[in-house]
Parts: structure tokens; C-alpha cells; sequence
């Protein structure tokens, strides 16, 4: 079988950074979705080209950073698209929001980006692709090579429902309180090869997988393989997609900080190959941290010890920072520390949302504030 061109690693240095943000676009008076992306973009890609991206719908966009050789280039460059960003949505009398889900908006399918790879996917979802509205956060890290980044990604299995913890941000959904901290994650497991990857027992298992699915035309692509954790062939990367995406711009870099330590802390030689772990134990540990967040329980998938999962990223802290240190990155970790303490952006939703008599727009209005605190 002919193995893609698409499905050639190509080369990237270790630790290089590069950074996904999909942000809503709202009407600045009624907060409601606004489907303006397509102007948005006309007036952002002469300076920035593919720095901004069309998104799923109309009332999304997608920035992306250069490939930024640490964490604090790809803060500033975040910074000046964000930054751009809110200047030509105020000429539209729209804003920006941050939150993997708006509050009391629901899909309806008719205001797609009209990309025809977005087209096809909704054809084929159905109603599963109109509730689609969620945004995320997605990080790639530089790994040098193939084989290394299948390691990796085995390994980041065991970690990803503490990222996930952290970075909680959609307790609500079509107006209703979910009870779940994020139900983005739910909204997103409903996809087709979404989800948690298996084990891959190499780089050569990974092509065949994926060659043998674009052969039997169930993906087009490796885009198509929506996993928590993915090799990034074409970017030479290992980009981890489980975050929600915080509503602060601080917190958002210091899990980008975080994620680039662990990677390069699995990527060691002196850590050893993932454990084959069972699927089960990761699936509930991820349950765990999307219906009660940071206040979950955490299960070591090798040991199986429980602890909270505010235990675990102590430990996870512990674990990376041997590289952070070498990043000089510690800074950035030390947010992961005021989250602990204060609790990620869907805890901040559920007590605006409690102390206001139930005002969504309240929620989306004192976000938005804290957005660059």
C-alpha cells in the first residue's frame, strides 16, 4: 500500500513551540453569536496570512502562531494577532470571547465557513455537526523526530485528563447547566475518531493505520484523526488537542508551558517507554476530570492508586520541572499553581452564574474582563 505523501515526518527542532487559539466572535450589545468571520479575515490576512484561520463557523476564527522557538515568543505572538483581532471587530460592533462553549448559543448547521472540507464533515454528521460549536486549544511541540513523537504520545495518554482539569471552561450549553465542567469534551467524543488514541507500537503502525484508513475512505486525511493526542507529521510535532480553552490569556501560556515541559520531559531518554496502560482507567480519569474538573479523583493507570487530581498535577509539576527549569519556563509554571488555587474559567463561570441570579450575559461580560488579567 502506498503510503501518503502527507505521511512523511517532517523535521522539527526539540522543544520549538507553536500554538492553536479558536476564539468566538460576539455581537458587542446582544453577545450573541456573530457570523462575521469571513470579513474578520479580509481585514486581518494582509498582515498576518495564515496566523488567522477560518474556523468550522462563521462566528469563529482560528489564530496560530509562527513556529516560536520558546514559550514567551509565542505569547508575544499571540498577542499581537489577539491584539489585531479585537481592533477590527470593534469597527463591527463584535467582540471576542474565550470559552470552549457560549453559554446559551446552539448549532444550527446553516452558518458554516463554506470550506468544502467543513461542508463534507457536516453532511455527514448531522445533527452531531450543528451542536458542533465548541473552540479549543491545541499546542504542538517540536520533537526531532518520528519515532520519538509515537513514544510520546503513548505516554502523554496517562496526563492528558490533568490538562484537561486545568483547563476547564464549559459548564454550560444551549442554556442549560450541564453539571459537567466540560462538556465540550462530551460535544467532541461524539465525532467520529475523536477521542483518546490506543497505543502505537511505532511510527510504521502509525502510517499503515493511517493509510490503511484513508485507503478504506474513512478519513481524507490525517486531519481527520480528531484524537486527544496526535503525531503532527507535517509539522514534525506531537500536538496535544484535549484542553478546553482558558479564559485567560495568562493561564492559556502557562499550559502551553506545561505541555512543552512534559513533552520534553517523556521525550527523555531517561524516561522510560509508556507502561501499555488500560484504556478504561484513562477514559475514567478523563471522565473524572470533565464532569467534577480539578476537584475530581485521579487514578494511576499503572499502580492503580486513586488521589485528587489536585495531588496529581502537584506531582505533575514535580515530574517537569527539571525542564521547565532548562526552558527557563518556571514563570509560566507557576500559573499552574494560582489555578489550583483559584480554579480554571468554569469554575469562575459557575460562580458568576450563582452570584447573579443566573445571568448568562453577566458570565460573558465579567469573562471578557479577566480575559488579560
Amino acid at each position: 500500500m502506498e503510503v501518503p505523501a502527507e505521511l512523511v515526518f517532517n523535521k522539527s527542532a526539540k522543544g520549538t513551540v507553536g500554538v492553536e487559539l479558536e476564539l468566538q466572535l460576539l455581537d458587542r450589545k446582544s453577545l450573541e453569536f456573530r457570523d462575521i468571520a469571513p470579513e474578520v479575515l479580509g481585514a486581518l490576512r494582509p498582515r498576518f496570512g495564515e496566523r488567522v484561520k477560518e474556523e468550522f463557523i462563521k462566528c469563529m476564527v482560528e489564530l496560530n502562531t509562527r513556529v516560536c522557538a520558546n514559550v514567551a515568543e509565542a505569547e508575544a505572538d499571540l498577542m499581537e494577532t489577539t491584539e489585531a483581532l479585537g481592533e477590527v471587530l470593534e469597527t463591527h460592533g463584535a467582540v471576542l470571547y474565550a470559552s470552549s462553549l457560549h453559554p446559551w448559543e446552539k448549532g444550527t448547521g446553516t452558518n458554516l465557513s463554506g470550506n468544502p472540507r467543513y461542508e463534507r464533515i457536516l453532511k455527514d454528521l448531522q445533527i452531531v455537526g450543528r451542536r458542533f460549536i465548541t473552540q479549543g486549544l491545541h499546542v504542538h511541540i517540536g520533537v526531532g523526530d518520528a519515532e520519538r513523537a509515537v513514544r510520546i504520545n503513548n505516554h502523554m495518554r496517562m496526563y492528558l485528563p490533568l490538562l484537561l482539569a486545568l483547563s476547564t471552561s464549559s459548564p454550560f450549553y444551549a442554556g442549560e447547566v450541564t453539571g459537567l465542567y466540560s462538556y465540550r469534551t462530551k460535544l467532541f467524543e461524539a465525532l467520529p475518531m475523536a477521542g483518546l488514541p490506543d497505543m502505537i507500537e511505532g511510527w510504521e503502525e502509525f502510517r499503515s493505520l493511517s493509510a490503511l484508513l484513508v485507503s478504506g475512505g474513512i478519513i481524507e486525511s490525517v486531519k481527520d484523526l480528531w484524537w486527544d493526542v496526535r503525531p503532527h507529521p507535517g509539522f514534525g510535532t506531537v500536538e496535544v488537542r484535549i484542553c478546553d480553552l482558558p479564559a485567560r490569556f495568562s493561564q492559556t501560556m502557562a499550559l502551553v508551558a506545561l505541555v512543552q515541559a512534559l513533552v520534553a520531559t517523556l521525550g527523555s531518554s531517561s524516561v522510560h517507554p509508556a507502561a501499555r496502560v488500560q484504556m478504561q482507567i484513562l477514559r475514567s480519569n478523563k471522565w473524572q476530570a470533565t464532569r467534577y474538573g480539578l476537584d475530581g479523583v485521579f487514578v494511576n493507570p499503572v499502580s492503580a492508586t486513586r488521589k485528587p487530581i489536585r495531588e496529581a498535577v502537584a506531582d505533575l509539576l514535580d515530574f517537569v520541572r527539571p525542564e521547565a527549569e532548562k526552558f527557563e519556563t518556571l514563570h509560566y509554571i507557576k500559573r499552574i499553581e494560582d489555578i489550583l488555587e483559584m480554579g480554571t474559567a468554569a469554575h469562575r463561570q459557575i460562580e458568576i452564574y450563582d452570584s447573579n441570579g443566573g445571568d448568562f450575559k453577566g458570565v460573558i461580560e465579567t469573562m471578557r474582563g479577566e480575559f488579560l488579567l
